[in-house]
């Protein structure tokens, strides 16, 4: 899908989960999509873990 696509989608869904549940709902939706596209970048190895979390704690940077 094109990007353009995949993005007016995802709108829609975010705007029907505010019109719907409000403000915690939003909230709530955007939180799980963000999850679950961390979730499959790291499945299809495009995003490091371990480096993530390593500039977390402070054991490296992110530079």
């Amino acid at each position: 899908m094109k990007a353009t696509l995949i993005g007016a989608l995802l709108g829609a869904i975010l705007a029907w989960a505010a019109l719907e549940h409000g403000l915690g709902g939003f909230l709530l939706m955007a939180l799980f999509m963000a999850v679950g596209a961390l979730a499959s970048r790291t499945v299809r190895g495009r995003v490091d873990m371990r480096a993530i979390l390593d500039a977390l704690t402070g054991r490296r940077s992110s530079s």
